[in-house]
């Protein structure tokens, strides 16, 4: 039997509903691993499992995201060594951790010339910029897009990924700072969202036209603005809530706003797939390994202290990505 230190929650609310606590691991069952985990990933989804925004069984583990060392396997795994480093960002949730049993066929084997600080901001986040960029809309090289708050841990992302493929991204920030930490990683221009009007100024960038595709991580806050930013029969991707869920919509108003597209993707859609998962992180962590593509650990917290990083994280006080260390 493993100790582990684990964060959970039972009841949904606020961040003081987590709680940190000590749990007693049984060995790896079939087709698991035990990990020792050195860094996990904070993300805006484990403030909805934690709020209720997107509901769990309670009590409940809560984090997707996390990296670190396989100590032991259970029967039948295959293709995986104790010692391996590795990474992940599929349920089952429960990443906020020190150790747990995991899928072995869930995993990712993290290649020399990435840390574990960097896989575990990278998995969730860096994938989620991918199928943003090559599946949900595919981008081309000259094409010009909108990317609401390039500053945060995607945005910084799909910031350097889009100038690596030739495509001029528009980010919106919320501060000067933040706005100058997105162009130092590649966004072509940033608008201010809280003291410009988003869709005048795209337009201006763009003279008259809007963009093809809006990604909008932000929600209640930015989508008017989003919709009235797209060129006729441009892709509205409405892929988060950082501000609050939008309202109902009707249909209807995709018509005179240019017979838009509208949608709601998630990236476990994309990645359920073992073979195009696998390519899509080698790709990534090649583009980390050669430098196309800094990580941006911003902030570190002790896992003990998860609560107050997400306090910091909703009220918006973060850039780039956050770990929390075990």
């Amino acid at each position: 039997m493993t100790e582990a230190q684990v964060v959970r929650f039972h009841q949904t609310g606020g961040p003081e509903v987590l709680s940190y606590e000590t749990a007693t691991l049984a060995p790896p069952g079939p087709g698991e691993v035990r990990l020792r985990q050195t860094a996990v990933g904070l993300n805006f989804i484990d403030c909805y499992h934690r709020n209720g925004l997107y509901p769990l069984p309670l009590p409940s583990g809560i984090g997707l995201e996390a990296a670190g060392v396989v100590e032991d396997l259970g029967p039948g795994v295959a293709g995986l060594a104790v010692g391996d480093r590795v990474a992940y960002c599929l349920t089952p949730i429960g990443a906020y951790a020190s150790h747990r049993n995991y899928p072995a066929d869930l995993l990712v084997k993290v290649p020399a010339g990435v840390e574990d600080e960097q896989a575990a901001s990278l998995m969730l986040q860096g994938l989620t910029a991918w199928y943003l960029l090559f599946r949900t809309y595919p981008v081309t090289a000259g094409e010009t897009v909108l990317f609401h708050a390039a500053a945060g841990g995607v945005g910084l992302i799909a910031c350097q990924w889009a100038k690596h493929l030739g495509v001029r991204l528009i980010g919106t920030a919320g501060s000067r700072d933040k706005a100058e930490l997105a162009l130092a990683h590649g966004a072509a221009e940033v608008i201010l969202y809280r003291t410009e009007d988003v869709a005048k100024r795209v337009r201006e960038l763009t003279g008259g036209k809007g963009v093809p595709v809006v990604y909008d991580s932000v929600g209640k806050d930015t989508w008017e603005a989003s919709l009235d930013s797209l060129a006729p029969r441009g892709l509205m991707v409405s892929f988060g809530n950082a501000s609050g869920p939008v309202a109902p919509v009707s249909p209807g108003i995709l018509g005179p706003k240019g017979s838009l597209y509208l949608t709601r993707p998630t990236l476990f859609h994309y990645i359920a797939d073992k073979a195009e998962r696998d390519r899509a992180a080698a790709e990534m962590f090649d583009l980390v390994a050669r430098g196309v593509i800094r990580t941006n650990v911003r902030q570190r917290y002790a896992l003990a202290d998860a609560a107050e990083a997400h306090r910091a994280l909703e009220a918006r006080e973060t850039a780039g990505s956050t770990v929390l260390l075990p």
